[in-house]
């Protein structure tokens, strides 16, 4: 305590709010502006657009949730007619969605469109199921029929509708349906459809009652090669015989599918720390090894239509966040928020430490400086014109100027510097006095 209380009188309180009280000014504007760069806490709620009523996207929403949840977020879902209203969900700020499934080629992308991707999740085949004999495997020779494409709004009947166009089977030549889900599987099964075009994972609902189902067959696609050619978010699979189910037999042959991917799409404003976390879910249940992927295959950052969050970007190249690897996740989300104040500490702080020493020694000089500059202007006058003032005028001029230093606030710090002041203040009296004495001298005999 007595160190601190010397210390604090070898220093000039005025002169150091001076220097430090802008310096600190400077630093706290700088933790301002960078205090406008920092994201908010991320919300305790998500919430995603996912499908159709027993549809692969609300499968894997019901995953993503106690995943989530161990973080303390909650995951909100609400079903869709599908791909296309997600989209619109999605771009309409009236909504209530931070994401949504969205499947390949089901939306027309623009630069201006304030959305992100996360990457592809699966691949979601276009299963056609048929009553008939097995065997068909050319669109043409549904012509005729009665076809469930799926619901208005949703990826299945965008894709349908593209695919049989190709063909020339749009103007009339099949009777199109807008029928999806279970109700196209019912509406099949009862004779009311002659074929259903459904878009999904083997495991959900309606592929997976359709596999099973007697009396129904599933088209293999012999030009799936081409359409992979003619639609770039295509890709053509492969469904070896008996891999849906051994016992069974199914499917009974080699299948030929063609599929574009599931990906899930959110907006530019979503919190990043809640993106971080979706692709740890995301890479938690689809980087399982399935029918038709690999283990780890899945997710990616290929065949997307959106732009690559720069999130997922840097997750896909350096897997998870550093923080987020070692330390709870509320906690590593405060520690990389807070990181952005470190910016003017390191960008401020540390020239300011710099430059404020040197700014406050200046000061308190410069008060003594400048009667040196006083000092020395008076005996320049002196040695020019000794006769211009009368000996008590220059002890005046002498005496006004060591009355002002003695006056001087000095920092016990900078004492010796006063004293070497006052020091020379009495020298050049005592040249004066020689040279006006040496003047005013008789000339000897």
């Amino acid at each position: 305590m007595g160190k601190l209380m010397r210390r604090l009188r070898e220093t000039s309180p005025r002169d150091l709010l001076a220097v430090g009280l802008p310096a600190l000014l400077v630093l706290v504007a700088g933790f301002w502006f960078a205090a406008q760069f920092i994201k908010p806490a991320p919300p305790e709620r998500l919430v995603i657009s996912t499908g159709s009523d027993g549809g692969a996207y609300q499968h894997f929403a019901a995953r993503y949730r106690p995943i989530l949840e161990r973080y303390g977020i909650n995951l909100v879902e609400r079903s869709s007619a599908g791909s296309s209203e997600n989209l619109k969900r999605l771009l309409d700020a009236r909504e209530d969605v931070d994401l949504a499934f969205v499947q390949g080629g089901a939306g027309m992308v623009r630069e201006d469109v304030p959305l992100l991707s996360l990457g592809s999740l699966y691949y979601e085949p276009l299963w056609i199921f048929y009553r008939g004999a097995p065997g068909l495997d050319r669109l043409e020779q549904l012509a005729g029929k009665r076809i469930a494409i799926g619901v208005a709004g949703s990826g299945t009947n965008l894709l349908a509708r593209e695919m049989l166009d190709a063909h020339g089977m749009g103007g009339g030549k099949v009777t199109m349906l807008p029928l999806s889900g279970l109700a196209a599987v019912g509406a099949l099964e009862g004779g009311e459809v002659d074929a259903v075009f459904v878009v999904g994972a083997p495991h959900s609902a309606a592929v997976w009652l359709l596999l099973h189902s007697e009396g129904v067959a599933l088209f293999s696609f012999a030009q799936a090669e081409a359409y992979t050619r003619r639609f770039p978010y295509l890709a053509r699979l492969s469904l070896p015989q008996g891999v849906i189910d051994f016992e069974r037999n199914i499917p009974s042959r080699d299948m030929v599918l063609v599929s574009p991917m599931a990906t899930l799409v959110a907006r530019e404003d979503t919190h990043p720390a809640l993106l971080d976390l979706l692709l740890h879910a995301m890479t938690e249940v689809h980087s399982e090894p399935g029918i038709f992927q690999k283990t780890g295959e899945f997710p990616s950052a290929r065949q997307i239509d959106y732009p690559l969050s720069p999130r997922a970007e840097r997750y896909y190249k350096s897997g998870p966040p550093f923080l987020q690897r070692y330390l709870p996740f509320w906690v590593a989300n405060f520690i990389d928020r807070a990181f952005v104040l470190l910016v003017p500490v390191v960008a401020l702080l540390f020239p300011l430490i710099k430059i404020t020493p040197p700014l406050y020694t200046w000061r308190v000089r410069s008060r003594i400086y400048r009667w040196y500059g006083e000092l020395k202007f008076l005996e320049y006058e002196a040695e020019r014109d000794p006769h211009g003032r009368t000996p008590q005028q220059w002890d005046e001029a002498l005496d006004r100027i060591e009355d002002a230093v003695n006056r001087i606030a000095t920092p016990l710090a900078f004492a010796d510097q006063l004293y070497t002041l006052r020091l020379h203040i009495s020298l050049v009296r005592q040249n004066l006095e020689r040279r006006l004495g040496s003047l005013e001298a008789p000339p000897d005999a």
